[in-house]
């Protein structure tokens, strides 16, 4: 069973900035589509950002366009997301995910997760 893993979550103060990571053991991610979303406490999850297989980034978030960014590096066999200038309000648990084919749809697999808190 592939496992994925998140990290680089913490807690950081309103302004500052994070660098998520999702690595994967068994299987390049470079075959898949790799989305983030997140979910806070009491709150639907939502979807963040995605990078497909021909490398093609979306942020979702209005709220997230031009503070984030998503990107692989395949020899790492790794996704990060780049998150810059956080609000209270970014503050949640962030995941991984694999898609087989584009960004929407069903994913495969799912990390479980790296806590974010934005907080002063």
């Amino acid at each position: 069973q592939p496992q994925l893993v998140e990290s680089g979550g913490g807690l950081v103060q309103p302004g500052g900035s994070l660098r998520l990571s999702c690595a994967a053991s068994e299987i390049p991610l470079n075959y898949y589509s790799v989305g983030w979303f997140r979910q806070a406490p009491g709150k639907e999850r939502e979807k963040v950002s995605c990078i497909s297989k021909s490398d093609i980034t979306t942020i979702y978030p209005d709220s997230a366009k031009g503070r984030f960014a998503i990107s692989r590096d395949n020899a790492k066999n790794t996704v990060y997301l780049e998150m810059s200038s956080l609000k209270p309000e970014d503050t949640a648990v962030y995941y991984c995910v694999l898609y087989p084919g584009v960004c929407d749809g069903l994913f495969e697999y799912r990390g479980q997760g790296t806590q974010v808190t934005v907080s002063s």
